[in-house]
């Protein structure tokens, strides 16, 4: 679990269909064999350690379903380690488990802040509500505006100049994870819905069969 404060902009030195490998410093504190570090919000598992960067292995599933596929040699990515129990939750609770990709759609000022438009699948819009949380490529951002098919976040300069979004342009591709807390409302309430429909009342002998004749 993570919380979607990127500690650090790590560079991408290898792709291949099943491994990544990064350049990284800040991550590498106490990190071991087996630890969890989120690329762009994606959880990987640590499976080697160098000085300067580490490697992780990856399912041909999550290049297809997030941005990791589209990287190259030299490309930047944030980094950020797994939570520690009892730290500070600077962001929100993020799984690493990446819901969908978005595309920016415009990027303007705002005096100091930076208004970033994503396009949005659309199921994952049920998700999204006003100053409510989203992660966008591992970074925690609130939601500022929305319409049908998209939402607004607005960035700080500390976040355009820490992480990875600071330099993203119209047409560039992010990943998407919604916010757990919002996954779980949404799904309580159609499981309400559909928990009181006519065939649940007759299946539990609330009414009977209609008689056609």
């Amino acid at each position: 679990m993570f919380t979607g404060i990127v500690e650090e902009i790590g560079i991408v030195k290898e792709t291949s269909q099943d491994r990544l490998a990064f350049e990284a410093h800040k991550v590498l504190e106490e990190t071991k064999v087996g630890d969890s570090i989120a690329a762009n919000g994606v959880c990987l598992t640590v499976i080697s350690l160098e000085n300067r960067g580490f490697g992780v292995n990856v399912m041909p599933e999550t290049l297809r379903c997030t941005n990791l596929g589209r990287l190259h040699y030299n490309d930047q990515v944030n980094l950020e380690r797994a939570l520690v129990l009892g730290g500070r939750l600077g962001g929100h609770l993020v799984l690493g488990h990446v819901d969908d990709t978005g595309e920016v759609m415009d990027v303007t000022t705002e005096e100091t802040a930076h208004l970033m438009r994503i396009s949005a699948p659309a199921r994952l819009m049920p998700y999204i509500v006003d100053k409510g949380f989203i992660a966008v490529d591992g970074v925690s951002l609130t939601i500022v505006d929305f319409d049908d098919f998209s939402f607004v976040v607005s960035l700080v300069t500390y976040t355009m100049e820490h992480t990875t979004l600071g330099r993203k342009n119209p047409g560039d591709i992010v990943n998407l994870e919604a916010d757990i807390l919002a996954k779980y409302v949404e799904g309580l309430k159609e499981r309400k819905k559909q928990s009181l429909n006519l065939e649940f009342l007759r299946e539990y002998g609330f009414v009977g069969e209609i008689d056609a004749g």
